[in-house]
C-alpha cells in the first residue's frame, strides 16, 4: 500500500504519526508524511519520505506567544483562524501533489479538515488517528471543554464533546471553504462541519493512547479503536550527548523541566524561577530550552541544558518531569514510570493535567500562569517524596511499555484498507 500522513501541529503532535509512518513502512508499506519543514529532519532520520507544507509551525506559535501565555482558549482560536487560510490552503496545494497514487491518508486532528477534503477529492479511504478522545461519548469530558466528573454533571460529557468539535471547525470554516472550492473544486463542508458525515461513513478511527490512562468508553462504535501509543525510538545514528552522558552518570536522577513549544515572553525569568525551585528542593536539573527559548546565562553545575533530545531515551533517567501536558510529552512521561508535573497552558493540556492527578502519578497541576517558585518547589519536593505516587507511576509505565500501538494501529489500517472498495 502507498500511505500519506498528514501531520500537522508541534513536535507531540507529529511525532506520534511519525512513529505510525515507521510502522507502516516496516510492514512493507511506502508511506509519505505531509508535515512542516520545522520536521523534515525528523521524518527523513526515520527512512520515511517527506513533503513540506510550506509552513513553519514554529514560526506560528513564535507569533502567538503572548496569547499561548495567556491560556484564552477563545482568543487563541480567533487568532488561529486568521491564519488558519493561509495555512489551510497551502497545505492543501502540496498535499494534493503529495497525496496523488496513494490508497489512503491519514491524518491527525491538526491536519483532519485538509486531509478529509484531500480523501474526498482523490476518491481513498480516509482514516483518522488522533490523540485523545474525540467522538463523542457520556463517559468522558471533550478535552477542550472540561466538564467537572461528578455525578450530577457527567451529563454533560457527550454534548461537550460536540461544543469541543465546533471550537475547532467554526475557526476553520472559511480556511476549509477556501480549500475545498479554490484548491480542490468540491463543494463545501455544511455548516456545522464534516463531522457527522465521518462518523455516519461507520469508517476506521484510530486513537494513539493507552487504555490504561483513559479506558475505552463503552458507547463507542466498534471502528473506534484505542491502540496504545505510538513511541518513535531515536533514529539508529543518534547517540547522546556525551557532555549530557556524564551529568547523568555524576549523580542521582534530576529533575526534567521544559515546556515544549509554549513560549514565554521571558524565558529569563522563567529560567530563574526553575533554578531557584531547585535549588530549594535540593534537586539537580535538566532544563529543556524548546521553542519557548528557555535560557539562563548562569547555570550552576547541578543544572544540564538541552536542546532536542529524544524523551524515550532522556525521561526514565530522571527523578520526575516537568512539563506543559502536551499529548506527546505527556504519554512519553507517563511510559518513564516517573511522576510528571503538569503546567498546563492551553488546549488538550489542562486535559491530560486531570488525567495525570486522576490516575495518581503527578500532584494536582498548575497553570502555567500561575506558576511561582513556591508552587514548583511544592509540587518537586511531593513528586519526589511521595512514595505511593512514585510506585504508581512505575506501575503504570510497565503497562504502557508493554502495549505496542503502533503495530495493532497498523494492523487495523491494513484489515481496514482489505475491506475498503
Amino acid at each position: 500500500m502507498r500511505i500519506a500522513i498528514i501531520a500537522l501541529g508541534s513536535r507531540g503532535d507529529v511525532q506520534p504519526h511519525v512513529a505510525l509512518g515507521v510502522g507502516l513502512r516496516r510492514a512493507g508499506h511506502a508511506v509519505r508524511v505531509v508535515t512542516s519543514s520545522d520536521f523534515a529532519d525528523l521524518v527523513r532520520a526515520h527512512g520515511l519520505e517527506f513533503c513540506d507544507t510550506g509552513v513553519s509551525t514554529e514560526a506560528i506559535a513564535n507569533e502567538m506567544h503572548d496569547l499561548l501565555e495567556a491560556g484564552n482558549v477563545l482568543k487563541i482560536m480567533a487568532a488561529m483562524g486568521a491564519s488558519a487560510e493561509r495555512v489551510a490552503v497551502q497545505a492543501a496545494t502540496t498535499g494534493l501533489s503529495a497525496c496523488e497514487g496513494s490508497d489512503g491518508i491519514v491524518s491527525g486532528l491538526g491536519g483532519l479538515f485538509v486531509a478529509y477534503a484531500l480523501a474526498e477529492k482523490l476518491a481513498v479511504p480516509f482514516m483518522p488517528a488522533y490523540l485523545y478522545p474525540f467522538a463523542p461519548t457520556g463517559e468522558l469530558p471533550g478535552v477542550l471543554t472540561p466538564v467537572p466528573q461528578t455525578p450530577l454533571t457527567t451529563w454533560a460529557n457527550a454534548p461537550s464533546h460536540r461544543i469541543t468539535q465546533q471550537l475547532l471547525w467554526q475557526p476553520s470554516r472559511s480556511a476549509d471553504v477556501a480549500v475545498r472550492e479554490q484548491v480542490l473544486g468540491l463543494e463545501p463542508s455544511g455548516f456545522w462541519g464534516p463531522f457527522a458525515a465521518m462518523e455516519g461513513a461507520d469508517a476506521l478511527s484510530l486513537y494513539g493512547y493507552s487504555q490504561h490512562v483513559i479506558p475505552v468508553p463503552r458507547d463507542w462504535p466498534p471502528q473506534n479503536h484505542v491502540t496504545g501509543y505510538w513511541f518513535l525510538e531515536p533514529s539508529a545514528e543518534w547517540r547522546p550527548p556525551a557532555e549530557l552522558v556524564a551529568f547523568l552518570e555524576a549523580g542521582p536522577p534530576p529533575v526534567y523541566i521544559g515546556f515544549g513549544s509554549m513560549g514565554s515572553k521571558n524565558p529569563e525569568a522563567t529560567a530563574d524561577m526553575v533554578l531557584e525551585a531547585l535549588r530549594r528542593t535540593n534537586q539537580r536539573g535538566v532544563l529543556s530550552t524548546g521553542w519557548g527559548g528557555l535560557k539562563t546565562n548562569d547555570l550552576p553545575d547541578s543544572v544540564f541544558m538541552v536542546g532536542s533530545i529524544p524523551h524515550a531515551w532522556l525521561f526514565p533517567r530522571m527523578a520526575a518531569i516537568v512539563h506543559h501536558g502536551g499529548a506527546g510529552t505527556t504519554a512519553a512521561a507517563l511510559s518513564a514510570g516517573v511522576p510528571s508535573i503538569v503546567t498546563p497552558v492551553m488546549g488538550d493540556q489542562s486535559f491530560w493535567a486531570r488525567r495525570v492527578s486522576d490516575l495518581g502519578v503527578g500532584p494536582r497541576s498548575v497553570p502555567r500562569r500561575q506558576l511561582t517558585v513556591e508552587r514548583l518547589s511544592r509540587a518537586i519536593e511531593t513528586a519526589i517524596s511521595d512514595e505511593p505516587m512514585r510506585a504508581q507511576s512505575a506501575a503504570l509505565g510497565e503497562q504502557i511499555r508493554a502495549e505496542d500501538g503502533t503495530s495493532v494501529a497498523v494492523r487495523l489500517i491494513e484489515q481496514w484498507m482489505q475491506r475498503s472498495p
